[in-house]
């Protein structure tokens, strides 16, 4: 952890949505792994849902 980020996730290192992996699909922002989508939802294997249909893309 960096000396001015304490954990919060306002710090430099919070991450503010999916990132886009190597191949184009959505990871997720807490482990990095590949998002599937499931209907209008993106879901982690183990984080559950992160992105809804009702969400604001980038």
């Amino acid at each position: 952890m960096a000396a001015d980020d304490d954990g919060d996730g306002n710090g430099p290192d919070a991450v503010d949505g999916p990132s886009v992996d190597s191949s184009g699909a959505p990871t997720c922002p807490h482990c990095g792994e590949p998002l599937y989508k499931r209907h209008c939802k993106y879901v982690c294997p183990q984080h559950g849902p992160i992105i809804d249909c009702s969400d604001p893309f980038r």
